[in-house]
């Protein structure tokens, strides 16, 4: 049974105007037969942030709207809460504190049904801190900055509802290149992956293979470390790191990705009818004049001559008037 979708979503999405994301996670989760179910943890302000998306999600046309909200692991092992998110066809992690939400969620029926609900096919998206839980590995906390250093941020498990990768948050906005960088130097099996401000990378299983879409204003930047050189293993604290051979991919809204095959997905592109019109009729225009060329045996230039010569022969002179000559 293929799992559910996940929209990585990279923080401070729009919750005024179109609404873009969060009206795609509604839509995913069954529009008026979702069921969604709320994960504050990762704020210090976590009822007030339930608030805000309950609202939000009620207005996009959600059926019902759960809060799931353990503070300590064992809240964390509440059947009552572990019954909302097994009810759920959407389950939405806000932002805060992701090393906070780890240690409380990670590794509990709490969690363990987050996991669960992404494998029964329900929708599993969070902003900011609730994007980073969703890979194998997470950034813990860690300073910005474009140059990867030694020891410059910490790493901590995630859910791995997306494995083998590593997510990060904020990405262009905070400068957050550096730190990315570090991580898959440190580990270059893992696939890493920046989400900016109001964007989300939404992965589905299309035919076996992990599908990544590119949805919003920004970018979703991939880094390919597999073919690497890098002395991670040898550098000193806080110094410079190399990082040779990563590949690297910047995707923004309407990209298509194969997290498997590491690799672009190649899009038609939709043609304007107009542009359409007028590409045959120049085809049209070629096609006859390729004809002529081989019934007269002559030159495209003298061609050209020939026609225009012909045209002016066949053009009426314009007469003039006689009241106009005498007007003047």
């Amino acid at each position: 049974m293929p799992t559910g979708p996940l929209m990585i979503i990279g923080g401070a999405e729009d919750k005024l105007h179109k609404r873009s994301i969060l009206r795609e996670f509604v839509a995913a989760s069954g529009a008026a037969d979702a069921r969604i179910a709320v994960v504050p943890t990762a704020s210090s302000i976590g009822a007030e942030v339930s608030g805000v998306y309950d609202a939000l999600f009620r207005a996009l046309g959600a059926a019902d709207v759960v809060t799931v909200a353990p503070d300590s692991r064992e809240e964390a092992h509440d059947p009552e809460l572990v019954a909302r998110l097994d009810r759920s066809t959407g389950v939405f992690m806000t932002g805060g504190n992701q090393l906070k939400l780890s240690a409380i969620v990670s590794g509990t029926p709490v969690g363990d049904a987050i996991v669960a609900a992404h494998e029964r096919g329900a929708v599993v998206a969070g902003t900011s801190a609730g994007a980073s839980i969703q890979s194998s590995y997470m950034v813990a906390f860690g300073g910005p900055g474009s140059t990867p250093k030694q020891r410059m941020t910490q790493v901590a498990a995630g859910l791995g509802l997306l494995d083998g990768t590593v997510i990060d948050q904020h990405f262009d906005q905070r400068n957050r290149y550096g730190r990315l960088l570090m991580i898959v130097s440190h580990s270059p099996q893992l696939l890493g992956l920046g989400v900016d401000e109001d964007t989300a990378a939404v992965v589905s299983d299309e035919g076996g293979s992990r599908v990544m879409r590119v949805l919003g204003k920004g970018s979703v930047t991939v880094l390919d470390p597999a073919r690497m050189t890098t002395n991670a293993y040898e550098a000193k604290r806080s110094s410079p790191l190399l990082a040779s051979g990563v590949v690297l991919h910047v995707l923004p809204e309407g990209s298509v990705f194969d997290l498997d095959a590491r690799a672009l997905v190649p899009q038609v592109s939709a043609v304007d009818p107009e542009d359409a019109a007028e590409l045959a009729e120049a085809q049209r225009d070629l096609r006859r004049m390729a004809r002529d060329i081989a019934a007269s045996d002559v030159s495209p230039t003298t061609l050209r001559r020939r026609q225009a010569r012909t045209r002016r022969q066949t053009t009426p002179e314009p007469t003039t008037d006689p009241l106009d000559g005498a007007r003047q």
